[in-house]
């Protein structure tokens, strides 16, 4: 690459910095303030390997680390108004139909007990049980390129429960308890009222229960939600009444199921099987594969539907459900859309 191209890109980069600092600086009441903020992107930015408080504060050229951990604690400004800039901000550029919204939740590692929403809990982040924050977000997906447009942080009930430790924490009067499922549907109606232009909702199986299910159903939205082999789904179809993911993957046949790259995962090359075109003008698309979830061995559909302990993904993608064609049939069945 060239000098210049290199020299280009970088105003270009510094020109959009100074239009993000330009959009967020309504939020700060006093200039100072936004200076602090504007220091503290920058420190984000930067190629620090652990951005602490008091790093950001050495290369901002502060004294020490207040006027940044100010910005986190004691400033008085909207973080949900942020989000929203966020947001458009990132609209603007991948704005889409077709795009897809990803629900999904990552953890991060802590020490000690003082940190909102800490506690002993599962996180993909580390593969185990650990000492740990989680926090629950919203990425748009579309054929521009992703970006995160909605966060939510998880408390435990253990946080919930406990008044004098959520004041402590400074958690908002009226906080209560929320799964990571209702904390999603949240995120969904925000991202609908605020008319985010999005086709699908893709969620594993944390997130494939009824109440988000029958949410983007009123909606008019697909979805792609993973849920556990046992999970049971109703349907008016007499083949399908009652049946478990399980039943309905026992009940295809082997050539019904075709092997798809899922490129690599953290433990390696992973393996899905799919996809099974099911019923009438509808497509639900059932995709499993072991019970090591980036297990890189070899998958034997017929082997794993005889196996109990295998991991079955049953995948609802709707698409084509005209409901005019259909004759007015507007009954729930697997992966209906609208």
């Amino acid at each position: 690459m060239a000098s210049g191209s290199v020299e280009t890109t970088l105003g270009l980069w510094a020109s959009a910095l100074r239009d993000v600092k330009g959009r967020i600086r309504p939020l700060f009441g006093q200039n100072r303030v936004a200076a602090s903020a504007s220091q503290f992107l920058d420190g984000l930015l930067s190629n620090e390997p652990r951005k602490t408080g008091w790093m950001r504060a050495e290369a901002a050229g502060d004294p020490g680390p207040w006027r940044q951990q100010a910005i986190l604690g004691r400033g008085n400004w909207n973080a949900d108004a942020l989000r929203d800039i966020v947001r458009e901000y990132a609209l603007e550029t991948l704005s889409d139909p077709d795009a897809v919204l990803v629900i999904d939740e990552t953890g991060f590692l802590k020490q000690g007990k003082a940190s909102c929403g800490v506690a002993r809990q599962y996180t993909g982040s580390a593969g185990k049980i650990t000492n740990c924050q989680i926090g629950v977000f919203t990425t748009y997906v579309s054929r521009h390129g992703h970006a995160f447009i909605d966060r939510a942080l998880y408390l435990p009930r253990e946080w919930t429960d406990s008044r004098r430790r959520l004041k402590a924490a400074h958690v908002p009067d009226g906080v209560g308890f929320a799964t990571k499922p209702q904390i999603a549907r949240k995120m969904i109606a925000r991202a609908i009222t605020a008319k985010v232009p999005f086709a699908f909702v893709a969620a594993d199986s944390v997130y494939g229960v009824g109440d988000i299910e029958i949410m983007l159903r009123k909606a008019g939205k697909g979805y792609v939600l993973g849920v556990a082999s046992n999970h049971v789904f109703h349907s008016w179809s007499k083949k399908w009444a009652g049946g478990t993911a399980a039943d309905i993957a026992q009940s295809l046949p082997k050539n019904a199921w075709r092997r798809l790259s899922a490129g690599e995962g953290t433990k390696g090359p992973a393996a899905r099987l799919g996809l099974s075109r099911i019923g009438r003008s509808r497509c639900r698309r059932i995709q499993r594969h072991p019970h090591q979830p980036m297990d890189a061995r070899p998958v034997d559909p017929a082997q794993h539907r005889r196996s109990d302990r295998s991991c079955l993904l049953l995948h609802l993608v709707s698409e084509g459900y005209d409901h005019d064609k259909a004759g007015g049939d507007r009954r729930p069945s697997l992966g209906h859309r609208g």
